[in-house]
């Protein structure tokens, strides 16, 4: 899910540019007028989402707890001023639950996928005065992994997400309901599953004779300090942390990271000063002194990419996949505008009409030269979407004037649109959408030939 909004007007000047796109950007971020530092990369651009994998979803279907939760995590209004106008969410950072590997935030990143929670921009007066970002980190299996942050200091997980929001954002003091739902999705989001880890965190299944190796390796105490293991601290049998802080000669105490997934949760280390296992493993024989031969480290490396896989970490960006997360934030309102939730009615309102605005962005206007054919495909589907936008500013309007069954009446209508009219108008169009890789890659290219033209102007 994208989360920045901006119109090119705020990035790009003169006509040329209003030609090419309209509103949204979607790779480096430039300008004078965003609030988000020139160059920002939030990798919007991207057409191959992680994978999101919900525990509720083997059993049944997300609760109501766990839709809202999704909503508010995916919504700016949650986050404070300055996030609420450049767009930006938790689901920015972490995209559907994963880490965002090539988010990059100049004067708040000193590297893609890391950021400075306690950096100026957000909320200066959380500013801690130093410069020291932590890597981002996936979400998935969360609910094992006490405790939370990068140096373990919330022992809650409710805690640490208040801290986000309040400190880190200066974010509006949450209702206890929104953090109980937060909280909620959070906790559903699941590890994705690994056939080779069996009971227990063994390696299970075919597996080579290198990940044996490093299975051995990874649990021999360490020559200088039998005390220590690998395993001692990534356990495996309990998602393979420990629950603990520990100082590996990096800079101060952080919690012991997960391996399940990790091959998906590149850069490595609390501060994302490494980019691959080989460079993790040699850090570990140099300053632990482990005496590793070239095969030992190769044999740990095979280990820990058997224990760090997953069953298909991604999948295509789509409209199929963009109206089904609409879908289930959309589950809210039919919960809320009954209760006459006014609150919930708007947060809904606002979170899925800047989804759907998205949307439509993906289906460039008559004015994008860089798109060719499809024309009147892309203004119906356009009109559609814009049509569902509508549809959910009166539902908000009926609420608040304490029309409920005005605001049912409307959101059948929304549910009717959303169930066959509007899917059928974006399948229709999709040739000539961003969704198309051909038509993505020539949009961004002019994009970004507009942009070098405008500093070369410079």
């Amino acid at each position: 899910m994208t989360s920045l909004h901006l119109r090119l007007a705020t990035l790009l000047s003169g006509v040329i540019a209003l030609a090419l796109l309209g509103r949204a950007v979607a790779f480096p971020v430039d300008g004078d007028k965003t609030v988000l530092p020139v160059a920002t990369e939030l990798n919007e651009d991207a057409l191959d989402k992680p994978r999101e994998v919900f525990q509720s979803e083997r059993t049944g279907a997300k609760s109501y707890l766990v839709n809202l939760g999704d909503l508010a995590f995916n919504s700016p209004g949650l986050l404070g001023e300055v996030a609420r106008q450049a767009g930006v969410s938790c689901g920015t950072c972490h995209v559907n639950g994963a880490n965002n590997a090539k988010f990059f935030m100049p004067k708040m990143s000193s590297r893609p996928g890391t950021f400075d929670t306690t950096g100026p921009l957000f909320n200066p007066k959380a500013n801690n005065l130093a410069f020291d970002p932590v890597r981002i980190p996936s979400l998935r299996g969360a609910r094992y992994l006490a405790p939370y942050g990068a140096d373990g200091r919330f022992a809650s997980l409710r805690d640490f997400v208040h801290n986000v929001i309040t400190n880190e954002f200066a974010g509006p003091e949450p209702s206890p309901a929104t953090l109980d739902a937060i909280v909620a999705y959070i906790h559903d989001i699941d590890f994705l599953p690994n056939p080779s880890l069996g009971p227990a965190g063994r390696l299970a299944g075919k597996i080579s004779d290198a990940e044996r190796r490093g299975e051995v390796l990874f649990a021999k105490p360490f020559p200088h300090d039998p005390a220590l293991s690998c395993a001692g601290c990534h356990v495996p049998s309990s998602g393979f942390v420990d629950h603990q802080q520990h100082d590996v000669g990096s800079g101060g105490l952080f919690k012991t990271p997960t391996l399940r997934n990790a091959d998906f949760n590149a850069p490595y280390f609390h501060d994302g000063r490494f980019d691959n296992y080989d460079q993790v493993v040699d850090y570990f024989d140099r300053t632990f002194q482990l005496e590793l031969s070239a095969q030992d480290k190769g044999d740990l490396v095979a280990y820990l990419t058997a224990v760090g896989d997953g069953v298909q970490p991604y999948e295509r960006d789509g409209a199929g996949a963009t109206l089904k997360e609409i879908n289930d934030f959309s589950m809210v309102l039919a919960t809320a505008i009954p209760a006459g939730d006014k609150d919930i009615v708007a947060l809904a309102v606002d979170t899925i009409g800047r989804e759907l605005r998205e949307l439509t962005e993906q289906y460039p206007d008559r004015k994008n030269t860089s798109v060719s054919g499809g024309e009147q495909q892309r203004v119906l589907a356009r009109n559609g979407l814009k049509e569902l936008v509508l549809t959910l500013r009166r539902i908000e309007m009926a609420v608040a004037a304490g029309r409920n069954a005005d605001a049912a009446t409307e959101f059948r209508n929304y549910r009717n649109l959303m169930a066959a009219a509007v899917p059928a108008l974006l399948a229709s169009a999709e040739p000539w959408s961003l969704f198309n890789q051909g038509v993505h890659d020539q949009h961004y290219a002019a994009l970004r030939q507009v942009m070098r033209s405008r500093h070369l102007s410079h």
